[in-house]
């Protein structure tokens, strides 16, 4: 069994990309900096798969004036069971994500996208999450579509997935960082914590857990990782020492979102043995992790 994946060399558009208004319907802060915002776009929402991300910014302001990117956490549902709209998580780090904290269930915004390549749809037994802060983001929609528990566009006619089991493997500086868990373990994932400095669960890096869990009994059979560019450096040198298929998703700064500025390219290694640049928001932001080139 395998994770099946196949690279898009797109011109510049996602076909399935487009601008749209939505309305925050809520938005609280869940950790140290770190807020969840859930907004309604059901259009957006209906077509997005795992791991991919879209550009939100204010309408009301032209300060910034290009919009920022955020990887999709989830979607979710309205009373009636129909796909409503998206959720997502901020790190506040600059003028914009520091005026998000601000918005209000009403506010509108402007979002474009889905954008970029999400993560395949793993056929394996035994899926295995590396996630260093914010980059836990991405994988909830992950373990819901691994685990059955949602359908999305990505998964749609593939039929019930194989993985019966998923392991988050999450590090952060230290307790107050940790966002999220509980979404994790009511969808069904175990979840493994490390933190910098031992405040909460193993007391290292996010990377032990990981050899832990490929030296145990029931080894991943597929990596999917996200976070600080060193872990995931780290993770991809783990998982080929393993011979365990790792795919990386990238959190490249970028301008655009649909590579016709080339602001966020990342250097790759071809087939042929040569290297040369890919652009994170369209042929990535997720690449198998023997493509990219660290160093």
């Amino acid at each position: 069994m395998g994770v099946g994946y196949s690279t898009h060399d797109l011109a510049g558009f996602v076909p399935t990309a487009s601008e749209c208004r939505g309305q925050v319907v809520e938005n609280r802060c869940v950790a140290t900096d770190t807020w969840l915002m859930r907004l309604s776009c059901p259009e957006l929402a209906r077509q997005v798969t795992p791991g991919q991300f879209f550009m939100v910014r204010d309408p009301r302001v032209s300060d910034p004036m290009l919009g920022r990117p955020f990887a999709l956490l989830d979607v979710w549902e309205d009373s009636d069971g129909k796909i409503a709209g998206v959720d997502f998580g901020y790190v506040v780090v600059g003028k914009m994500t520091t005026r998000m904290t601000t918005w209000r269930a009403g506010d509108p915004c402007s979002l474009w996208g889905p954008l970029g390549n999400g993560f395949p749809v793993p056929d394996v037994e035994r899926l295995c999450l590396v996630a260093g802060g914010i980059g836990v983001t991405p994988f909830l929609a992950v373990t819901n579509e691994a685990l059955g528990n949602r359908i999305y566009r990505s998964s749609v006619g593939t039929g019930s997935n194989a993985v019966k089991s998923v392991s988050l493997c999450y590090g952060t500086r230290s307790k107050d960082y940790l966002a999220c868990v509980d979404l994790f373990e009511q969808a069904g994932a175990e979840v493994r914590i490390s933190t910098d400095d031992g405040s909460f669960g193993r007391h290292g890096f996010v990377t032990d857990s990981l050899k832990d869990l490929i030296s145990g009994e029931t080894p991943p059979q597929a990596i999917y990782c996200c976070g600080p560019e060193p872990m995931m450096h780290a993770v991809g040198i783990i998982a080929a020492e393993s011979q365990i298929p790792c795919w990386l998703s990238l959190e490249t700064p970028m301008a655009c979102g649909f590579g016709i500025c080339f602001s966020c390219v990342t250097r790759v290694r071809m087939d042929d043995g040569t290297t040369d640049y890919r652009r994170t928001c369209v042929e990535g932001p997720v690449f198998p992790a023997e493509k990219l080139c660290f160093s």
